[in-house]
């Protein structure tokens, strides 16, 4: 195999871009490498805003600890539920994992689930749980989307944009490669070349601008579970795009939709209903309460009273 990656139209010539490295004999796949340390900086941020938050820090290493193996086992299953062609006739390549293979959605699903047990066992607030560590999560998915870049998959149609990526077409599943990779191949010493969408990396730098974004909105959380939502609404949103480019897409049985565009309209579209309607909903009973107060006459220690009545309004809306 041969292992250049070019993005000739950014002049980037990259000649020896291997899928593993060698540790005492024991090949360990860059793909492994980079998902790990996706990890371990999404478990560093999200520990960093409990600590902002005045929570334990050590309650996000306990979830980390059970989120990453379920998150894990659930990408995976996700994967080869949707793929089951690839793995039918070979069930044991169900476990190697080190070529890829883990659907994103997946993970978060098993992940969110976790989170929910771990906060029923711990007696602790799932929605707090999910909104701090939603910012580890996303930074992981944008490390952790460069594992691909490794394996040479998750990339787009044909395209001679700016970011066009050119891979060797003895690099890539056939079955990822389009008659229209084919049409526009170009040959180099006995070699084709495919030119395609880094839709990798397309999606790595969205997940980094939904956490800037993501930092600027906490200022405006007014519940428990909203920075949550507004993970998912955002990356859903670049989601379904970058899905829509893909050429290894993920379909559902039967229909031919792609499951992870499907998913991330839902989620998107899902997503902003619930902040907004809660939004109206928790300012609407802070009207109410802004009245009453007005119209309540003065008596002595009405303004103490009246103190604790808005802090308590204000820790039952979820604000920090």
């Amino acid at each position: 195999m041969h292992k250049t990656i070019d993005f000739p139209n950014l002049g980037i010539h990259l000649k020896n871009v291997g899928k593993a490295i060698s540790v005492f004999g024991f090949d360990i796949a860059f793909y492994g490498i980079i998902i790990g340390l996706g990890i371990l900086a999404g478990i560093f941020v999200a520990t960093l805003r409990a600590k902002r938050t005045k929570q334990n820090p050590e309650v996000y290493i306990d979830l980390a600890m059970y989120a990453v193996i379920f998150g894990i086992i659930g990408a995976r299953i996700y994967y080869v539920l949707f793929s089951w062609s690839m793995y039918k006739d070979d069930l044991l390549s169900i476990l190697n994992i080190r070529q890829g293979g883990l659907a994103i959605y997946g993970g978060v699903i098993a992940a969110v689930i976790t989170v929910f047990v771990f906060a029923k066992k711990r007696e602790l607030g799932a929605g707090q749980l999910l909104d701090t560590a939603c910012f580890g999560l996303v930074l992981g998915q944008a490390i952790g989307r460069w594992g691909n870049f490794f394996n040479r998959e998750a990339f787009g149609e044909y395209t001679n944009g700016l970011f066009a990526m050119r891979l060797p077409l003895d690099a890539v599943r056939s079955s990822d490669v389009t008659q229209m990779m084919r049409d526009h191949m170009e040959m180099a010493d006995g070699l084709g070349y495919i030119q395609v969408h880094p839709t990798f990396l397309y999606e790595s730098v969205w997940c980094l601008m939904v956490l800037v974004f993501m930092m600027f909105y906490t200022r405006r959380q007014i519940f428990k579970g909203e920075m949550f939502l507004v993970y998912l609404a955002g990356y859903g949103f670049g989601r379904f795009w970058i899905e829509g480019l893909r050429t290894d897409q993920l379909l559902l049985p039967g229909i031919g939709w792609a499951v992870s565009r499907v998913l991330a309209a839902v989620l998107t579209v899902g997503s902003v209903i619930i902040i907004v309607k809660v939004r109206k909903i928790i300012e609407r009973r802070r009207t109410m309460h802004r009245r009453r107060r007005r119209e309540r006459p003065p008596e002595r220690g009405a303004v103490s009273e009246t103190k604790s009545e808005s802090e308590n309004m204000d820790y039952d809306s979820g604000i920090d």
